[in-house]
């Protein structure tokens, strides 16, 4: 009889991870993809309710992935080096996770089995924010900040 195999996220850095799994340890959540603010005497970085304009709010995914860095000059690809670094990744975050040596959460689409799973259990961003496009500039961003615990 055959050992079920582990799932390839336990046992793992992020940097033993291949590129398909690296992209696949990605929940869908959008967390990271809404807009922070960053006070400048404190370092106090606070999210709001407004996401980057190249995420698709329905499905919570990068409208331009392969280009997000050209469109987007400020977005901050995660990479194996700097999820140790970011601070502001969410507690829920799969990257973060297994960089700090914990499981992925039942929700998360590689434990369900079901991509959907993370829109059902409340925990992304899923119609719960709105574009930069339509916040209405930069200046009116402190009137979105929120504290999800998502």
């Amino acid at each position: 009889m055959a050992e079920a195999q582990e799932p390839f996220w336990r046992g793992k850095t992020l940097g033993d991870l291949s590129a398909v799994e690296w992209e696949a340890l990605c929940d869908g959540c959008g967390k990271c993809c809404l807009l922070k603010l960053e006070d400048a005497d404190t370092g106090k970085i606070e999210t709001t309710a407004v996401a980057c304009k190249l995420l698709d709010i329905g499905t919570c995914r990068c409208s331009d992935y392969g280009r997000r860095k050209r469109r987007v000059p400020d977005c901050i690809p995660l990479t194996p080096e700097n999820v140790p670094m970011i601070g502001w990744l969410p507690s829920t975050c799969a990257y973060r996770l297994v960089h700090e040596g914990r499981d992925l959460y039942w929700w998360h689409p590689l434990v369900s089995g079901d991509a959907d799973s993370v829109h059902r259990a409340g925990m992304s961003v899923r119609h719960k924010v709105l574009s930069e496009k339509e916040a209405g500039g930069p200046s009116k961003l402190p009137n979105y900040v929120v504290d999800w615990n998502l």
